[in-house]
């Protein structure tokens, strides 16, 4: 088993996804990760996001990761896109 598979597993998205369901569609990503995705989307600094928040940047940064390895990215820009070809941003 993977960390990833680990984290989502234990996480908050376990509960509405089995950790074997594919990723890619707006119900499969939680309501805090769609404003995560807007703020990113809008260019603002890590420190920024994180403040408005009211999580540290290390935590920020781990959802970042987490997010965009669900949703099969490797970049910030490319989860941006991702959600906004889906027009969840």
């Amino acid at each position: 088993m993977t960390r990833a598979t680990t984290i989502q597993r234990t996480g908050a998205a376990a509960r509405d996804v089995p950790a074997s369901a594919p990723y890619g569609s707006e119900g499969e990503i939680t309501p805090a990760e769609r404003e995560l995705l807007g703020y990113l989307a809008q260019g603002l600094a890590l420190a920024v996001i994180a403040r408005r928040t009211y999580t540290s940047e290390r935590t920020l940064r781990r959802r970042i990761r987490i997010l965009c390895e669900r949703i099969g990215v490797d970049t910030l820009i490319e989860a941006v896109a991702w959600a906004a070809r889906r027009g969840l941003i």
